[in-house]
């Protein structure tokens, strides 16, 4: 080889490694991209393009809660803040049992209105 090939080589070579370094960087705790286990998403229900609601859990052990998010492009607001609810049978998704506790908490709304 001739000696002007082996750095143009090694430049390559760490400008290709670039990209991977970035990758894994991004996937280490270091950077905050390992999961740490305190917030974990339960649902997410589309409301429309822009707007959804979403269901994560926060905190571990006893000081674990539910928080239903409604997340728009401008903003995230806390509609409300439950116990966590056992977890979901097998087959189920999570889409069905969001949507069967907000059916019960709307049920629960309207029978509490007085017309």
């Amino acid at each position: 080889m001739s000696d002007g090939l082996v750095p143009l080589m090694w430049f390559v070579v760490v400008v290709a490694a670039i990209p991977f370094a970035l990758w894994l960087l991004k996937r280490s705790p270091l950077a905050g991209g390992g999961n740490s286990g305190m917030l974990r998403s339960i649902a997410v229900l589309p409301l429309s393009g822009s707007q959804r609601v979403v269901t994560v859990e926060v905190g571990q052990g006893e000081s674990r809660r539910w928080l239903v998010l409604g997340v728009t492009p401008h903003s995230i607001a806390t509609l409300h803040t439950m116990e966590p609810q056992a977890e979901a049978t097998p087959g189920a998704t999570p889409q069905a049992s969001f949507a069967h506790l907000l059916t019960r908490l709307r049920g629960e709304a309207r029978s509490g209105d007085v017309r």
